[in-house]
C-alpha cells in the first residue's frame, strides 16, 4: 500500500492537504491457473508497478514544492507524467510549479490537461483564471474563474481573482461585488480588501476606499502600499495632516523591506505635500 498525496494548491498563497489512499495488490498466480492467466497477472504486475512508481516521483514533487524547489519539482511531476500520462493530479501540480516560477504559458497547458482528464477540477480552473490573469487575457481569466466559482462557490479566492480581472477591464462596479462576496467569505485576507480599495478609488468613492485600505492596515500593518494609498487618498479628501502621517509611515516601511524606489517615490509626494501646507 502506498500513500499518495493530494495537493489541492490555491493560487500562491493557498496550500491546502489531503491524503487518498491507493490499495495496491501485488498480482500472484493461483494453482491451476492457463499461461494466459498468468500472462494477465503479470501484465497487471507491471501495470501496478509503473502506477507505484508514477506515485513515488509525484509524491517527491510535493516535498520539492514544501521546499519551494520548484524547478526540481517539475522534473519530478514531469517524470511521474511519463510513466502515467491519465493522472489530473501530476499535471495540476506541475501547472502550480511553473506558475510558482512565474512561467505562465507552461502553467496553463498543464491546467488544461488536468481539466480535460477532469472537468470539474475547481482548483485547475482557478489557477488558469490567475494564469490568464498574469498574462492580460482578462476575458479567459474571467470565465475560468466564473466556472471555478460554479464548481465551488464557497471559495473566497475564486471570487478575489475574478474581481481583479474585472477591475483590469474597467469593470470596477462589478469587481467590487466580487472583492464583496470574497470578503463575505474570508474576511481576514488583507488583499480583498486592498484591491476592493483600489476598485473604489477608480470609482472616486475616496471614503470607503480609506475604509478598506484601513481594514487592509489592521490585517497586515506592514503593508507599505496600503498606508501610501490611504495616505494619497486622505490628500484627495482634505486630510493632509492624516496624508502626510501615512506617506512617513508608507516611506520607513518601504526602507525597511528594501524597495528603494517606492520609498523614493513617496518621499517625493511627501515633500509635494508638504510644500503644498
Amino acid at each position: 500500500m502506498i500513500t499518495k498525496i493530494i495537493k489541492n494548491i490555491g493560487i500562491i498563497i493557498i496550500i491546502s492537504s489531503s491524503f487518498a489512499v491507493y490499495s495496491i495488490k501485488n498480482a500472484s498466480l493461483a494453482p491451476g491457473k492457463d499461461d494466459i492467466q498468468y500472462e494477465n497477472n503479470t501484465l497487471m504486475k507491471v501495470y501496478k508497478d509503473i502506477e507505484l512508481e508514477a506515485i513515488q516521483w509525484y509524491n517527491e514533487g510535493i516535498l520539492k514544492i514544501e521546499s519551494k524547489n520548484y524547478q526540481e519539482a517539475i522534473l519530478s511531476f514531469t517524470t511521474s507524467i511519463e510513466l502515467n500520462k491519465d493522472d489530473p493530479d501530476f499535471y495540476y501540480n506541475r501547472g502550480y510549479s511553473f506558475l510558482s516560477l512565474e512561467q505562465f504559458q507552461e502553467a496553463i497547458s498543464d491546467y488544461t490537461q488536468a481539466i480535460q482528464l477532469n472537468s470539474d477540477f475547481s482548483y485547475a480552473y482557478g489557477n488558469r483564471c490567475y494564469s490568464y490573469h498574469q498574462t492580460k487575457d482578462y476575458e479567459k481569466a474571467i470565465e475560468d474563474c466564473s466556472i471555478a466559482i460554479s464548481l465551488e462557490p464557497d471559495y473566497a479566492d475564486f471570487y478575489t481573482y475574478r474581481g481583479n480581472a474585472k477591475d483590469n477591464l474597467k469593470m470596477h462596479e462589478d469587481a467590487v461585488i466580487d472583492y464583496g462576496k470574497a470578503i463575505y467569505l474570508k474576511n481576514n485576507n488583507f488583499k480583498t480588501y486592498y484591491n476592493r480599495a483600489l476598485a473604489y478609488n477608480r470609482l472616486g468613492k475616496s471614503l470607503k476606499a480609506v475604509l478598506d485600505y484601513t481594514k487592509s492596515i489592521e490585517l497586515n500593518p506592514d503593508f507599505a502600499n496600503a498606508y501610501h494609498n490611504r495616505g494619497v487618498t486622505q490628500y484627495k479628501l482634505g486630510e493632509t495632516d492624516k496624508a502626510i502621517k501615512d506617506l512617513r509611515k508608507a516611506t520607513l516601511l518601504f526602507q525597511l523591506q528594501g524597495k528603494v524606489d517606492n520609498a523614493q517615490h513617496t518621499i517625493s509626494t511627501l515633500k509635494v505635500l508638504q510644500h503644498e501646507k
